[in-house]
C-alpha cells in the first residue's frame, strides 16, 4: 500500500514499507505540520545513512541522536526532546516486540487489543493511539475485529479529521479545513 501523508514520494514510500518510520511520524506529529512530521523519519534515515533501525536508535548514545535530530533542517520544532521519545519509542519495540515496530499490530486479536498496544507505547495517548489506529485500519488494511470501534470517531468512513484520511493534496485540505472547523467551534 503507498503511504501519501507528506506529498514527497521518497518519505512517503518509506511510511508505506516501515513500520518504524509510520510510528515515528506519528509521534512526531504534535505542534508541526503533519508532512513535517511524517517526514521527519525519512530525514532521519537520510542522515543515518540507511532505513530507522529501532535495535540502533534505542543503543545509540543520546547526544548523538540529538544531533541528528538538530541539524539543519532539524526535524521537529523541539528536536532534543523529540529524540529522546523516539529512542524511547525504539527501546520500548526491541524490549516487547524484538524491534518489530510491525508486530505491534500484526499479531493482535482485536481492536481493543490494538489500541492497548498503541496506548502502550512511549508518546502514545488515547487519541493518538485511535489516530494511527484509523491509520492502519483506512490505509494499510491492518483490521482486526472491533477497530473501527477502538479508534473512535478517527476509524468513521468518509471523516476528514486526521491523519487517517489523508491519502493525497485534496483529502489533506478537507483535514485542515476540519481541523479549523474544530478550533473555531471551540473557541465559541
Amino acid at each position: 500500500m503507498y503511504i501519501r501523508l507528506t506529498q514527497r514520494p521518497e518519505a512517503d514510500e518509506l511510511l508505506g514499507r516501515s513500520g518504524l518510520a509510520l510510528l515515528v511520524g506519528m509521534l512526531l506529529d504534535q505542534q508541526i505540520p503533519m508532512e513535517w512530521a511524517f517526514q521527519g523519519p525519512y530525514t532521519i534515515s537520510e542522515r543515518l545513512g540507511h532505513d530507522l533501525d529501532a535495535h540502533e536508535i534505542a543503543a545509540m548514545d543520546p547526544e548523538a541522536f540529538a544531533a541528528i535530530l538538530s541539524a539543519k533542517p532539524a526535524v521537529h520544532r523541539y528536536p532534543g526532546s523529540m529524540a529522546g521519545r523516539i529512542r524511547q519509542l525504539a527501546a520500548h519495540l526491541v524490549d516487547h516486540y524484538d524491534g518489530d515496530a510491525e508486530r505491534v499490530w500484526t499479531d493482535a486479536g482485536s481492536g481493543a487489543e490494538l489500541l492497548r498496544r498503541l496506548t502502550g507505547l512511549p508518546g502514545f495517548g488515547k487519541q493518538k493511539a485511535q489516530i494511527f489506529l484509523a491509520l492502519l485500519g483506512k490505509q494499510l488494511g491492518v483490521q482486526p475485529p472491533g477497530w473501527r470501534e477502538a479508534a473512535g470517531a478517527y476509524g468513521e468512513e468518509g471523516a476528514f479529521r486526521s491523519v487517517a484520511d489523508v491519502v493525497d493534496a485534496g483529502s489533506l485540505a478537507k483535514v485542515r479545513a476540519t481541523k479549523q472547523e474544530a478550533k473555531k467551534a471551540a473557541k465559541k
